[in-house]
């Protein structure tokens, strides 16, 4: 059996963030839900209000031995905007900020790295400015949230489309976020 690892990453709308990762070869598993806020549990209406202080991130179950953490913060960078701290295309707000999270000092300075190398040599002229944090506890979303590009194709099609996320991945990443 796989001795299994998990990676958080908020990237705006949790709802957009699961189909990039989801397929991958070595992700057991991705779920969308909620972390870095002060309520127990909380419930989408209380974060989408901002009273909580979470953020909407998605959990990333992987496999080492297939996928590295390297690898899973290398596609996180081309699905966000690493430029904008306050939100994510139309989603703004605190509930919709960049961040990714870290487990361990290992994890911590992949990260750092990896942002500083996107600073150099990425295809953005504006400071990256996506937040490196330690894990906090995670709350998975109510059930109609997950796998929502599953369920629901053709709203999640609009919705990635018209947030404007997909016309910036393909203006920024071209070819290399397919």
């Amino acid at each position: 059996m796989a001795d299994y690892k998990k990676a958080v990453f908020a990237g705006g709308c949790f709802w957009c963030m699961v189909q990039p990762f989801d397929s991958l070869p070595g992700i057991e598993g991705v779920v969308s839900g909620y972390t870095g806020g002060h309520v127990k549990n909380p419930s989408y209406r209380e974060v989408v209000r901002g009273t909580t202080g979470h953020t909407e991130a998605v959990e990333i179950t992987y496999d080492p031995e297939k996928i590295s953490y390297k690898d899973l913060v290398e596609i996180y960078w081309r699905q966000t905007d690493p430029t904008d701290a306050s939100g994510q295309f139309a989603d703004r707000g605190d509930s919709y900020r960049p961040v990714i999270y870290y487990s361990d000092e290992e994890e911590r300075k992949i990260a750092e790295e990896s942002k500083q190398d996107l600073e150099e040599n990425g295809p953005f002229s504006d400071p990256i400015v996506v937040s490196i944090e330690p894990i906090q506890p995670f709350y998975p979303a109510e059930e109609e949230h997950q796998d929502f590009y599953k369920k629901q194709p053709e709203h999640y099609q609009r919705y990635s489309v018209g947030s404007g996320r997909v016309p910036f991945l393909e203006k920024h990443w071209n070819s290399e976020n397919k």
